[in-house]
């Protein structure tokens, strides 16, 4: 993965800009920190950051090829899995290719197809191309989102960075929130509506989305969205494309000239997709990652099923033991990384043992996506848990606006936002005509977690795993898979009784049977009290300082009660494992993230 950043302009000579890209695409160091490079003409700037998976000598970027009398440039975020397929049909177009590189194939593939390339693309991907004839500037990214866009109007040009520390490195775009991108961080946090980029004026290119800006100003087109269609296959058959569909997914991602390993947490979806790997390389790398506090190990029932499964596979094992006290001290890392408060702990964790495997692989491929969607979620089996008009795995509300300042709840109007953005998605959903009522809304919490839920755990992991150089790719987030397995019926999806029980069904054969049917653990976990400790205490200093811009927005006596006696929730405050301590973190990340990105609110 690398990264990205560029600008185009109509009118302004940008020639005379080239340092203004350049601090830009600098902000994005660590997602390439094996090179850099930029193209620059009167009105466009590419710029790139480069991490080297293929091709070390042919890949470099910006890269500049003429078609038939057409110049194209590219700078490209991402990993196509499918090059040889289109390699060969360039070649029989008559297209001659001097480099290994897929960015090469994909820049041909746009020459050749256009907009149509998008659709033969297999692979994850966030890109930009100039062509300088027509001025014209395109930009795309995958179909689930896998791979962050950001994007801005400035003027008569436009900027573009794979992160929104790109677009905030221009001096001329204001770091300004206004009341909706505040109620995004406070109301929905840290989750985001699609599109949304919290700051004045930024958007996050939608996924399955294209983008071109010319002379006629901005234009954004899907090129792909779920559809519903009548899924015509019995249990056996369905269970035999599910298992092709993976294999196959990970057998293509596995693809690099680097070391290559999986994130191991011996739950179903990672052993599955270790198994296959482990099929295809020889000594595999697995890693985990656990807790450990003054020299002694925390306990993890999940440590020992990852090291059952690295033994069943004959991976070469690693578990990467993480301090309870790292997690806050990095709660800042957290921040930098996202450019918007994250998942807490949940997060730097994740940071933490992406830095060690970096020190052993490049590339690292982990099981993102199957909850989201075979059902795997607890959410997903309350009977109730579209009728409460708010996010199911963000079901306390009051608990947000309680923290709230009265000021602040009267003009961000939280509630109304949050109940109005949970009802766009369920109206987005496309169902089948005549659907049962009980499939209609599994087929709607399907949807509210793949396009919702799904892109905060995409998010988290590009961000953290990029912040220390590693790519991380997601075998489960094939679109073909996706296509395939978004049509399942739910009784089939939960066949035998079972949350996933169609993977289940899938994986028999592939995983030993104790890890098959292992019911499903949230991963990773911290021992509550030691973390707890911890983020009271950096709260409590927090609101004690005169300074903190957090202050501002709370009411400073409830907050500070809830700090020194958070309780138990009823829920987690946000997916399966923030609790107490996370909501705490969260605001912690929020007064970091006010501070350190010097933000104006406008509200």
């Amino acid at each position: 993965m690398c990264g990205i950043a560029g600008w185009v302009d109509r009118e302004r000579n940008l020639l005379l800009e080239r340092e203004i890209v350049e601090k830009m695409v600098q902000t994005l160091a660590p997602r390439g920190p094996d090179g850099y490079g930029f193209w620059v003409s009167p009105h466009a700037v590419l710029a790139h950051r480069r991490l080297i998976v293929v091709d070390p000598e042919g890949g470099a970027q910006p890269m500049v090829r003429r078609v038939r009398g057409r110049r194209f440039v590219i700078t490209y975020n991402g990993e196509i899995y499918n090059v040889p397929e289109l390699r060969r049909e360039l070649s029989s177009r008559g297209h001659r290719f001097t480099t290994r590189s897929d960015t090469e194939t994909l820049l041909l593939s746009f020459a050749e197809w256009g907009v149509e390339s998008l659709k033969m693309l297999n692979g994850i991907f966030a890109f930009a191309v100039w062509d300088e004839e027509k001025r014209r500037l395109f930009l795309a990214r995958d179909r689930l989102g896998v791979k962050p866009l950001f994007y801005a109007s400035l003027g008569s040009g436009l900027l573009f960075g794979s992160e929104l520390k790109a677009l905030l490195a221009h001096p001329e775009f204001p770091r300004e929130v206004d009341g909706e991108g505040l109620a995004e961080i406070l109301g929905l946090g840290p989750g985001r509506t699609p599109g949304q980029g919290v700051f004045r004026g930024a958007r996050e290119l939608l996924p399955g989305t294209f983008l071109i800006f010319d002379s006629r100003g901005i234009r954004t087109h899907r090129y792909w969205r779920f559809e519903a269609t009548p899924h015509l296959d019995d249990p056996e058959e369905t269970a035999r494309k599910v298992r092709e569909l993976l294999e196959d997914a990970v057998k293509r991602q596995l693809q690099a000239d680097v070391p290559v390993c999986t994130l191991l947490s011996g739950g179903l979806d990672s052993s599955a997709v270790s198994s296959f790997a482990a099929r295809e390389t020889s000594r595999l790398r697995t890693f985990s990652v656990a807790y450990r506090e003054n020299g002694s190990p925390e306990p993890n029932e999940d440590l020992s099923w990852a090291e059952l499964v690295s033994r069943l596979l004959g991976t070469s094992h690693r578990t990467v033991w993480v301090s309870l006290s790292a997690l806050g001290e990095t709660l800042e890392e957290g921040v930098r990384a996202r450019d918007l408060p994250g998942m807490a702990d949940i997060d730097t964790s994740l940071y933490l043992l992406c830095r060690e495997v970096k020190k052993e692989a490049t590339v690292a491929l982990s099981g993102e996506s199957a909850d989201e969607l075979f059902g795997g979620y607890p959410w997903f089996h309350h009977p109730r848990a579209l009728e409460e008009g708010v996010f199911p795995w963000a079901r306390e509300l009051e608990l947000r606006l309680s923290f709230l300042s009265p000021e602040l709840r009267r003009k961000l109007r939280l509630e109304e936002y949050v109940r109005e953005r949970f009802r766009e998605a369920l109206e987005e959903t496309p169902l089948l005509p005549g659907e049962e009522e009980k499939e209609k809304k599994k087929r709607q919490m399907t949807y509210l977690n793949l396009t919702r839920f799904l892109p905060v755990l995409l998010e988290r992991k590009d961000r953290m795993s990029m912040a220390g150089g590693l790519e991380v790719r997601v075998p489960f987030c094939d679109h073909r898979l996706v296509e395939y397995a978004w049509n399942i019926p739910w009784e089939m999806k939960t066949l035998g009784g079972r949350e996933k029980g169609i993977l289940r069904e899938a994986l028999r054969g592939v995983l030993p049977e104790e890890v098959r049917v292992r019911r499903k653990s949230p991963y990773p976990k911290t021992r509550r009290d030691r973390y707890l400790e911890t983020v009271q205490g950096l709260l409590l200093e927090t609101l004690d300082t005169p300074s903190s811009p957090l202050r501002d927005l709370l009411d400073l006596k409830r907050t500070r009660e809830f700090a020194r006696h958070p309780g138990e929730l009823s829920s987690p405050w946000f997916g399966q494992l923030m609790g107490p301590a996370q909501v705490m973190a969260y605001l912690i990340q929020v007064n970091l993230w006010l501070h350190l990105y010097r933000v104006r609110l406008r509200i």
